[in-house]
């Protein structure tokens, strides 16, 4: 099954935001980590450890020549931030993980292809 071009984007992405969170010092516990049990409910990019906070990453990366005029995280949703809340909620159960500190952050990368070059930008605690 051939992978499609905006999910190899998508992993492009993926791979420079968990290189930019290891170089922050973040320790990556997860990639596109999918609840198991009960009604799939989508994935969390990247779920990093911050000192002692879990922190669940949403990342939306967009090619810099076609959309330098918008962000990449006004296309996360409401909805998006519901899901990854209870999928959140989810990996904190499965890990044993009820009392410790955990927040939403989202990475947006803008992707210049031509130059390879990535601008990025954290967004904490969406």
């Amino acid at each position: 099954m051939a992978i499609s071009k905006k999910r190899s984007f998508g992993d492009i992405g993926e791979k420079a935001a968990a290189k930019y969170l290891k170089n922050k010092g973040y320790e990556i516990i997860e990639k596109n980590y999918k609840n198991t049990t009960g009604r799939m409910l989508g994935e969390i990019d990247i779920i990093a450890k911050d000192n002692d906070a879990i922190v669940f990453v949403e990342v939306k990366t967009r090619e810099m020549q076609k959309y330098k005029d918008t962000s990449p995280e006004e296309n996360i949703s409401y909805l998006k931030l519901k899901r990854m809340a209870r999928i959140g909620d989810i990996y904190l159960r499965q890990k044993g993980l009820n009392n410790a500190s955990f927040r939403f952050d989202a990475i947006s990368i803008w992707l210049d292809i031509e130059h390879k070059k990535a601008k990025i930008k954290h967004i904490l605690s969406l």
